[in-house]
């Protein structure tokens, strides 16, 4: 950071300038710990982050130099400090980083119509926080209190007794464990009374290392035999079946309707309905809340990528999918759902204390499961970052001019986003190996920024800018809604192409408070 100058702060980011000026808006769900995008550093959580003091919640970012001279922005109280310093006189020493660091914890005391205890969209902080107590008042700021427990972990506290003396598959992938990171193959292997006796594995493979069709396999550590669910078939056969007397499915998935372990969830439950088996879902936190209802309702055909009729942000957790999936597609399994403990609809996944693991290998951190709705949608179209470090927190083509697209998207107004332009050379995927314009996404507000309209307004700006380069069709076997597409294709706006769900919205509303569990 050293020797870079700042340009004047902004509500949501700062101008810094290396020898050419490059605009860096910052997001408030970066990891805690030092992030590098392409060249730009900043930190929230190391020995550089002193001037945030002990109140200013992780987020909030600032710029150190070596006289002592600090500047501390903190987003969510919308205040900042500035500390102006020169020790270099009369002999470089004093301890300025103490300084710094009593200083950012005196301005926070100073704002009082402020809870800095309870701020939303704020990072979790590190295990190792401590309560910090103030001559005038304590605050607090530490990991929750409660921590979420997935369906495995309350599985594993009633010693499995819902599983005693059956037989039965898995379905599952990496992401099936518990908080301590225990395989849930190796728990329900060794849990007494339960007889393990096959597995089951969606997209990606058991490991979910693979962006391929897999085979059938062996589980090298239990034996047992592994059943690809995304290869020959997609569905479990009667003979795979046919000594079991029970499924149980426990996949992370990211709240997006067109990932595919929703459609593995419903056609394992089918397949269990029409076989007489129990079904049991352990059910998962949505990452990305249950809450937010986003995007049109499918209207097209059932597919791998559109199992149900459900909008591309659905809010729901994975049992209350399959309760629906179940009701609504007549599949008449005899479903349990090991519910979650201490779960709230409007948490995110880094407010639930639990343990984070990529559910594919382009899904590397909560802002991409975030953004997927809506940056998924164009990707047979345009790259979106596969090839690159930052999946699905760019998108480009190589007849896009970055800084045009830049400056549309963000003319646009979209709540809670901003746009950077950037240029960047997948290695993998559409577009591979060619040099694209594009844009890196910048989430400012996760409360308040609609993913999917993400997608959608960057199809209507493409369209029209490039009506020639990009294949707007190529977005049709996601979206699954041919009155948005059409919408699209003649440039409507994007509040008449809002306007057209709502009618089919409001009814999903309805449908989907029948099988709410939280």
């Amino acid at each position: 950071w050293c020797g870079w100058g700042l340009g004047e702060p902004e509500l949501d980011g700062v101008r810094i300038f290396k020898p050419e000026t490059v605009r860096l808006m910052t997001s408030v769900q970066t990891p805690p710990s030092l992030n590098v995008r392409r060249g730009l550093g900043w930190d929230v959580d190391s020995g550089y982050s002193g001037p945030r003091g002990s109140i200013f919640p992780l987020g909030s970012y600032g710029h150190t130099g070596w006289t002592g001279t600090s500047l501390w922005i903190d987003p969510f109280s919308r205040s900042f400090v500035i500390f102006l310093s020169n020790r270099n006189h009369p002999n470089e020493s004093g301890n300025v980083s103490r300084v710094r660091h009593t200083l950012g914890t005196l301005a926070a005391e100073a704002i009082t119509d402020f809870d800095f205890s309870n701020v939303p969209g704020a990072l979790a902080p590190p295990p190792s926080a401590r309560e910090v107590v103030s001559d005038s008042k304590t605050r607090v700021n530490k990991t929750p209190a409660i921590i979420t427990l997935d369906g495995i972990d309350v599985l594993v506290k009633e010693n499995f007794r819902p599983l005693k003396g059956l037989r039965i598959a898995l379905v599952t992938n990496h992401t099936g464990h518990d908080r301590d990171r225990n395989p849930t193959i190796d728990l329900l292997k060794s849990a007494p009374g339960v007889e393990l006796k096959a597995l089951f594995s969606p997209e990606h493979g058991i490991r979910g290392a693979k962006d391929e069709n897999v085979d059938d396999s062996t589980d090298e550590k239990t034996g047992l035999p592994v059943y690809s669910l995304y290869g020959k078939r997609r569905k479990p056969t009667a003979e795979q079946l046919r000594d079991i007397d029970a499924l149980v499915f426990d996949i992370q998935d990211i709240g997006c309707r067109f990932y595919t372990y929703t459609s593995t969830l419903g056609l394992t439950i089918e397949a269990a309905g029409e076989l007489g088996k129990k079904y049991f879902v352990l059910d998962r936190v949505n990452p990305i809340n249950g809450v937010q209802m986003q995007g049109p309702i499918m209207s097209g055909k059932s597919s791998f990528v559109g199992f149900h009729t459900v909008p591309l942000r659905y809010g729901m957790t994975i049992g209350e999918l399959a309760q629906m999936f179940n009701a609504e597609r007549h599949s008449q399994a005899d479903l349990t759902v090991i519910q979650l403990k201490n779960w709230k609809r409007n948490a995110w996944f880094d407010e639930t204390g639990l343990p984070w693991t990529d559910p594919s290998p382009n899904m590397r951190n909560l802002s991409e499961a975030i953004l997927y709705p809506g940056i998924g949608l164009l990707e047979s179209a345009l790259s979106v970052g596969r090839g690159t470090d930052t999946p699905f927190e760019v998108v480009g083509a190589p007849y896009i001019n970055d800084l045009r697209f830049a400056e549309e998207l963000n003319s646009a107004g979209l709540p809670g986003v901003r746009f950077v332009p950037i240029r960047f050379t997948p290695t993998a995927s559409v577009f591979k190996n060619k040099a694209c314009g594009g844009v890196y996404i910048v989430l400012t507000d996760r409360d308040r920024c609609d993913v999917v309209d993400i997608g959608i307004q960057m199809a209507i700006i493409l369209r029209h800018d490039y009506p020639e380069q990009f294949e707007l069709d190529k977005i049709k076997h996601l979206l699954l809604d041919d009155p948005t597409l059409e919408a699209i294709r003649k440039g409507d706006p994007l509040q008449s192409i809002h306007q057209s769900w709502e009618p089919a919205q409001k009814s999903f509303e309805q449908r989907r408070a029948k099988f709410l569990l939280y």
